[in-house]
């Protein structure tokens, strides 16, 4: 069980709460400071003076003041008419994470929430009752109101759920579980449930998990190539490193150094030729650049998983509730456009490894498309031309979200983020990108293979072993889409990663 606390939750947390099904609690500390918010918020409601999102209107009918009657009414209704998401519902590893991010910032004691409601929440993640959220329709500013309102609705036995792998009804889910909705929110509660980032930061908080996987793939997948290539392993000195003062070339070096220790197919220098292309030459300050990155974004998601996000904001030891912008996705919306240049660098980069393993004026005297009859067979020809289709595909989706902006409400929110874009991108990118990464491996498996038997470095060797445990050699003209798809199903498991380097993804 993983307690949050507001204050240390991280994305490996974050992970085995969404995938693994870790369930959640919150501290005695949490709970204490939510009870001190939710009692302001009832004060404020019975003095009647006019508070945002307590007992006034939304966005451009913030002037609208709510009568003390009314204010239970006005947080339904606004779960109801902000429910407007479209698209495909989001994998439930994802509203997991959402779930959790939002218990994880309401705890923190800022937005006057109950903890009857926020427990209500904790109750239907570990009982693993899971909203239907629409992909579609928030902006990344006032928080991701659509997608948060989804995930919501059912708090208050509406909307539809996830349930026992079954989409339903909620009140079909809960009779199910013999479990019981809230009867009604109060003052703020719909507002502290909808106001923040926490959709933008569950899609891409798990991309960013899998993308620190994908990097350490890309570095295996190079390394195959380079013993596929009879690759020149001195550009990888760690002297080299050490002067460009980058953290990610330095550390990418090593890794490669690292999987093809103690392999005979790589060459520390050959007579024949003096260096490699830049493709593989350069491996460690591309990669390496793209390790930077991820550092970069892990940084900023982090902050943000254990931020407040809500608005308005309230200070309880001042009495005070404070309307600001802490819900404006513009931090992640610049990151995970980032993280998108990042990863598809990392395909792009990847492709033109393939290429040179392919093409018979570069692959160091390797038949024709690795085919043993070229002519007759096309071999691994088409392989390229699919890759080169996913990298041509992710230049135009990295093109940033978060250069646009778009008025709403009236023009009280003149300008947004755009932050859900940014992220759903990332995950387009980071799709094709592992596509392409894998289909470099199984050409680099082929490569090896027409070669002079040689020793396969240390982890290399483990990676081609579970990789030919599932796809064969190629000797003549078959369908490769099945050896296609299976490659990447290898690369995207835990089980491969864990056989080849020993350990968890961290």
């Amino acid at each position: 069980m993983i307690v949050l606390n507001g204050n240390s939750l991280t994305l490996h947390d974050l992970k085995k709460i969404a995938r693994d099904y870790e369930k959640v609690d919150i501290d005695t500390l949490s709970k204490e400071l939510v009870l001190n918010a939710s009692l302001f918020v009832q004060d404020v409601v019975e003095k009647g003076d006019p508070v945002y999102g307590i007992n006034t209107g939304f966005g451009h009918l913030a002037h609208v003041t709510i009568d003390k009657k009314e204010v239970n009414k006005l947080q339904e209704n606004l779960l109801v008419s902000h429910a407007c998401g479209v698209g495909e519902p989001l994998p439930i590893e994802t509203v997991r994470a959402m779930m959790a991010l939002r218990i994880n910032a309401l705890i923190k004691g800022y937005s006057g929430i109950r903890l009857e409601t926020i427990m209500k929440m904790i109750e239907l993640l570990n009982l693993n009752i899971i909203p239907v959220v629409f992909e579609k329709g928030s902006l990344g500013a006032s928080g991701d109101l659509a997608l948060l309102s989804h995930m919501s609705l059912p708090l208050i036995g509406l909307g539809e759920v996830y349930f026992q792998d079954v989409r339903m009804d909620t009140k079909h889910a809960f009779e199910k579980a013999n479990i019981k909705p809230l009867p009604h929110l109060h003052a703020k509660e719909g507002l502290s449930l909808i106001n923040g980032t926490q959709a933008m930061s569950a899609i891409g908080g798990l991309v960013l998990y899998d993308t620190i996987h994908l990097l350490k793939l890309a570095n295996l997948s190079v390394s195959l190539t380079m013993e596929g290539l009879h690759g020149l392993t001195k550009a990888f000195d760690p002297r080299i490193q050490v002067i460009r003062n980058q953290k990610g070339q330095m550390k990418v070096a090593e890794e490669i150094l690292l999987n093809l220790n103690n392999s005979t197919y790589v060459k520390d220098q050959d007579g024949k030729r003096v260096q490699d292309a830049y493709s593989i030459r350069c491996t460690p300050q591309v990669h390496g650049a793209s390790l930077d990155a991820i550092h970069h974004v892990l940084d900023i998601l982090e902050n943000e998983m254990n931020a407040v996000t809500d608005n308005p904001i309230i200070f309880t030891d001042s009495k005070e509730a404070i309307s600001a912008g802490n819900f404006h996705g513009q931090p992640l919306a610049l990151a995970f456009d980032y993280l998108g240049i990042a990863i598809s660098e990392l395909a792009n980069i990847s492709e033109r490894r393939l290429e040179r393993l392919v093409n018979p004026h570069l692959n160091q005297g390797l038949p024709p498309f690795l085919a043993k009859c070229s002519g007759l067979n096309s071999g691994f020809m088409i392989v390229q031309y699919t890759a080169a289709s996913l990298v041509s595909e992710n230049k135009v989706l990295s093109h940033p979200a978060s250069v646009d902006s778009i008025p709403s409400s009236a023009n009280q929110e003149d300008h947004v983020s755009m932050g859900s874009i940014s992220v759903r991108k990332a995950k387009s990118i980071l799709d094709n990108a592992r596509k392409v990464i894998a289909m470099e491996m199984f050409t680099a498996c082929q490569a090896i293979d027409l070669r002079e038997k040689a020793q396969l470095g240390d982890i290399t060797g483990k990676a081609y072993a579970y990789i030919r445990k599932h796809i064969p050699f190629i000797e003549h003209d078959e369908m490769m889409y099945p050896h296609l798809h299976m490659i990447e199903n290898i690369v995207k498991s835990e089980e491969f990663y864990n056989a080849v380097f020993g350990g968890e993804i961290r």
